[in-house]
């Protein structure tokens, strides 16, 4: 017997707007002409966080797209009078208040609910947060001081009575898949109110547990994985080794995520990380639903004038035109690593050099995310030649670039002979957002295209959308070993005899004579440890790079139509119809 799939709700924090990497999921899912045709419909609800106003600034600007058919305060109702009177009754049970609409996702539109809880009563939810306690062992109280946990607990239960109104004429199977720990309250309201109604799903985009351990710690992930490793080989759990980390929320909701009917996983190495935390999670279901990237197709033509743009932009800026393009696109987090790009040019320098070959490095990454003004990037750019040169007391550099810059990026330019390295620390990659020594013909995708190695050897990356976008357009993309999108491209490509376009650099495999007995042993590595893993692994990196660059248009057509090969198997069409539908199935079937 099966059952119809006719319902697929989307539980996340970037249903209003898109922040970040759920948002780019969201995007190439939603869009997928594959998914398109075997969900009839999808909704997106989220919580707005009215206290970020540039949140509330985006929901509403054209650019976002939102046709808003119901929300009283801005008097909009064009809803049936039925619904809008059970949105009204639940906002004035719950003191919340309803947007209901849609917007586009990536051109494609679909249903939005989102509600604001921050006027809720909070005495109206104290009973769900009882069942909270009773049914899942979440101590709410624990917690509530954090804002982003309060939110979603409060916006849990209004919101499903407003789905459940939202969806009352629903005949077929109806899914529920909660993006990240955001989604799980949502999900648990549902399982109390309604349970036989839903088929419930966890949409693991990483685990959070695993994120700030190793983030937190010197040794990374080199620290971490290797523990992991041991720990697991002896039956023991991430709390048999770090301790019990329920003090963290994130922590505490996700063990209880073996709840749903199946959880999803983008990357191998969170389905490890899921079967670490222990508990019911080692025997839930846990499928593997790797993100997509862009597909992109073009002839070698097309490459290179996007290359000639960024040589002729690296020339005004440096003072030579670069043989090779570098570039790492990516955010300013720790997570990111981006010490390990520098490692690694380090050890290319001199064999550019050796060549007779020069470089550039374009890192395009702002710890600001809504970027500086047109006006500051051009004030600073006649001041004291921005993005070449930076100053830390002026807005230029911010949080972590401040560090990073002076004492890493800087020191590595004063060196080097053969590559130069260039901080772009703005949003955008235009003339209009990046001053007027840019081309005026650049545009962001001439960096995605024209590139030849793209770097993204992150420390902690469930999936890395990014380190492989520029894989289709022929690029040499380098990323670290813990890096999700390892499994798929090397599934993508495995019939291939060769595919000389990812390399993969190790950061977590010790010298032979390092030996853990016990999880212990690998605890004790630290930033010592990993330094000296980074600076011999990095060097075989810069090595492996240097024999891969293409040195004439016969290589690059090469690279660019294995890149096209391998990219048009890791669309998101494939990742709805080989790795989504199938796991959705299995947890429709699942209760039947």
């Amino acid at each position: 017997m099966t059952q119809t799939l006719e319902l697929v709700v989307h539980i996340t924090h970037e249903a209003g707007v898109k922040v970040g990497g759920i948002g780019a999921v969201l995007n190439g899912l939603l869009a997928a002409p594959a998914y398109r045709r075997a969900v009839p419909r999808s909704i997106i609800t989220g919580a707005l966080n009215v206290a970020d106003a540039g949140e509330m600034e985006r929901l509403f600007a054209p650019g976002n797209g939102l046709k808003c058919r119901y929300s009283r305060p801005l008097d909009i109702n064009t809803l049936a009078p039925a619904l809008s009177q059970q949105f009204r009754d639940i906002e004035d049970s719950y003191g919340v208040r309803i947007i209901y609409g849609r917007r586009p996702f990536a051109g494609v539109e679909h249903e939005v609910l989102l509600l604001d809880v921050s006027t809720i009563d909070t005495s109206r939810v104290n009973l769900f947060k009882y069942h909270l306690w009773d049914k899942y062992g979440i101590d709410c109280g624990r917690y509530e001081s954090d804002p982003e946990f309060a939110r979603y607990v409060h916006f849990a239960e209004p919101a499903y009575a407003a789905l459940y109104h939202l969806t009352a004429d629903i005949a077929g199977a109806r899914v529920l898949l909660a993006h990240e720990w955001m989604g799980l309250p949502f999900v648990f309201a549902a399982q109390m109110r309604d349970a036989r109604l839903w088929r419930t799903a966890f949409y693991a985009h990483e685990v959070a547990t695993a994120r700030l351990l190793i983030e937190s710690h010197p040794g990374h992930d080199t620290r971490f994985y290797n523990t992991m490793q041991v720990a697991q080989q002896q039956g023991l759990s991430l709390e048999d080794v770090f301790g019990n980390q329920d003090d963290y929320f994130k922590h505490a909701l996700i063990k209880r995520a073996a709840t749903c009917d199946t959880v999803l996983a983008v990357g191998d190495r969170v389905v490890d990380e899921l079967r670490f935390l222990g508990g019911a999670l080692q025997n839930t279901p846990i499928d593997l639903v790797y993100n997509g990237i862009p597909a992109g197709e073009i002839d070698l033509d097309a490459k290179k004038r996007s290359e000639a743009l960024l040589q002729d932009y690296a020339q005004v800026l440096i003072g030579y035109e670069p043989d090779f393009i570098f570039s790492h696109v990516t955010r300013f987090v720790t997570s990111k690593a981006l010490w390990r790009d520098l490692r690694v040019l380090q050890h290319l320098d001199p064999i550019l050099a050796q060549a007779g070959k020069k470089a550039v490095f374009f890192l395009l990454s702002s710890y600001e995310p809504s970027g500086r003004s047109p006006d500051q990037i051009r004030q600073w750019e006649a001041d004291y030649g921005w993005p070449v040169h930076h100053r830390a007391d002026n807005g230029d550099l911010l949080g972590l670039e401040a560090d990073f810059f002076t004492q890493v990026l800087a020191p590595f330019n004063r060196r080097s002979q053969a590559v130069k390295a260039v901080l772009v620390n703005q949003f955008g990659w235009s003339r209009d957002r990046c001053g007027q020594r840019m081309p005026a013909e650049m545009r962001f995708m001439d960096l995605r295209q024209g590139t030849d190695v793209e770097f993204g050897q992150s420390i902690y990356e469930p999936f890395g959308i990014a380190q492989v976008e520029p894989l289709s357009f022929g690029a040499l993309c380098v990323v670290s070993n813990v890096c999700g999108c390892v499994g798929f491209v090397r599934r993508a490509s495995a019939e291939l005899p060769s595919f000389p376009n990812l390399i993969v650099a190790d950061y977590t495999t010790p010298p032979p004579d390092w030996i853990f007995h016990s999880p212990a042993d690998a605890l004790r590595l630290d930033q010592f440890g990993r330094d000296l893993i980074e600076i011999r692994n990095s060097q075989i990196v810069a090595e492996t790079i240097a024999t891969r660059l293409a040195l004439s248009d016969a290589e690059s057509r090469e690279l660019l139509e294995r890149g096209q090969q391998v990219g048009c198997r890791m669309s998101w069409d494939v990742v709805v119809t080989d790795y989504l539908l199938p796991a959705l199935q299995r947890a429709i079937q699942l209760r039947l």
